[in-house]
């Protein structure tokens, strides 16, 4: 096989090849950055709010703690049943 334009490949190429040094060597000057939006940054900083809140309620389980072992802790039957049949329709729908 024989190529007629070979002197004109060669000088395609190399002005192509020196074309991607010099945006290679522009490249190189440049720095890479993020920017993060006022909600991606609101978000975050909520969410680092309730990681650092403990999911317990220390106080509560005190004193219904104190409310069980003194025998004092009541519970409704028309409030329990109103809660098992509301979780039960919360499953159901």
């Amino acid at each position: 096989m024989r190529i007629e334009a070979y002197g004109q490949v060669a000088q395609v190429y190399k002005q192509s090849n020196t074309g991607s040094k010099t945006r290679a060597a522009e490249m190189g000057n440049r720095r890479d950055e993020v920017q993060i939006s006022h909600v991606g940054y609101d978000y975050q900083v909520a969410k680092q709010a309730v990681a650092a809140i403990s999911d317990i309620r220390e106080d509560k389980v005190a004193q219904l703690s104190a409310q069980v072992k003194s025998g004092n802790y009541k519970v409704s039957a028309d409030d329990f049943a109103s809660r098992v049949i509301e979780k039960y329709k919360s499953f159901i729908i």
